[in-house]
């Protein structure tokens, strides 16, 4: 099995410098919000667009007289996909810069570098990723889905007879806390659902892995064995997502053939990738760019003006869940805010019950008093020949979060 510990990739990266954080000018009438999110590295083509959004999002509330009479601003990063850096860049904003809350982490281990930073200075940080859950502090803000309200659904809907009638699973993740969970917690699922544990296999490649023409063979190998219908559920992350859908094709194994789940898949990683034979591949987010709803039209249209009067070197023509995420993060910030009519962040925390948000994709976002979970809608998405994804299931409404996963 190919494989990567969290221990080396930690010893590989622990002696880079950190990056000096990008400080505004700040006025005695501003409130600070600091980002987390990497603009080098192997999550820079995701996170990095992350940093803007955020300063887009305060720019609009700025425009709108700011939160309690104080104008937003906002001090970005960059953690360089370094997993260490994105606490000790975390401690030095809460701690020096004394911004009011963070915003930040992509994968669940720069997220869980970060939690006991922000727990020893009792500080919040917002974190937009749908993720594995097993986690609930009262300093992190969970504004995705976790598996309940989002890989379960997905999975039930290709084992079902609306899906491809799925019986064995080929998982292949990058080697972290992510990946590894949420297969512990799928195999448990599908154990419970009386699915023999020959009828999967799982493998882990480094994060930034790129060279997957030995895996999509055991793909080949794997799908060509009797038991019924395989699929991949796919949780590499970063630049790996793109270089594994471009060896799978080239392989020349289409969706009708072995469909791809991908967790982490978003509409960036299909910029500079010919989809035609990738059509069908499936995704599932609280979020996608396809969704009908007046909100998600003005908030494109928002951030292609935004991209166009910046300068963001980013496309003004895809947007990913992680942004719309981020975006709602700061506004459920701003309510939260507004209604303690305090920055300090124990008042701002008693305020979360109750708070509502009209999301981009159509749904109403909620925080309730049981945790700091935030429920949302969730879609599942079909790979497209434009590089983006045609909706083919969304939930009726916002399901109530569970944090804990019964399955694992």
């Amino acid at each position: 099995m190919v494989g990567f510990t969290r221990r080396d990739f930690l010893g590989t990266t622990a002696a880079l410098a950190a990056p000096a954080l990008i400080r505004p000018a700040w006025a005695a009438d501003t409130v600070k919000l600091g980002c987390l999110f990497s603009s080098s590295g192997t999550m820079a083509n995701l996170e990095g667009r992350l940093n803007h959004v955020v300063r887009m999002a305060a720019d609009g509330i700025n425009a709108k007289g700011g939160v309690n009479g104080r104008r937003i601003e906002v001090v970005t990063s960059d953690p360089a996909s370094d997993w260490p850096l994105y606490a000790q860049i975390g401690r030095q904003m809460l701690q020096q810069e004394k911004v009011a809350a963070l915003f930040g982490c992509w994968t669940s281990v720069s997220r869980k570098s970060v939690l006991p930073v922000v727990e020893q200075n009792d500080g919040l940080l917002f974190y937009p990723l749908h993720f594995e859950g097993d986690e609930n502090s009262k300093n992190i803000v969970y504004v995705n889905s976790p598996p309940a309200s989002s890989v379960l659904p997905a999975v039930d809907y290709l084992m079902g007879a609306e899906g491809v009638g799925a019986k064995r699973f080929f998982m292949i993740g990058s080697d972290y806390v992510w990946p590894r969970t949420i297969n512990k917690q799928l195999k448990a699922y599908w154990t419970s659902k009386g699915v023999p544990e020959t009828a999967w296999r799982e493998e882990y490649v480094p994060l930034g892995f790129s060279n997957f023409q030995t895996l999509v063979n055991q793909i080949r190998s794997f799908a060509a064995q009797p038991g019924g219908q395989p699929i991949v559920v796919l949780t590499v992350v970063g630049s790996s997502i793109p270089d594994f859908l471009r060896e799978f094709a080239n392989q020349g194994i289409r969706a009708t053939d072995v469909p791809i789940l991908g967790l982490d898949m978003v509409e960036a990683d299909l910029e500079g990738l010919d989809t035609a034979p990738l059509v069908g591949h499936l995704n599932c987010w609280a979020y996608l760019q396809a969704a009908k709803a007046e909100a998600n039209t003005r908030f494109l249209s928002e951030w292609a003006a935004y991209v166009k009067a910046k300068g963001v070197p980013f496309s003004a023509d895809t947007v990913i869940d992680p942004m719309v995420s981020a975006y709602d993060s700061v506004q459920l910030w701003a309510l939260a805010a507004a209604k303690a009519g305090s920055f300090d962040v124990p008042e701002v925390r008693k305020a979360f019950p109750g708070l509502s948000f009209a999301d981009p994709s159509g749904y109403t976002l909620t925080m309730g008093s049981e945790n700091n979970y935030v429920a949302r809608g969730v879609f599942i998405g079909s790979v497209n020949e434009k590089q983006g994804f045609d909706i083919l299931w969304q939930s009726p409404d916002a399901p109530k979060p569970v944090p804990f996963s019964p399955y694992g």
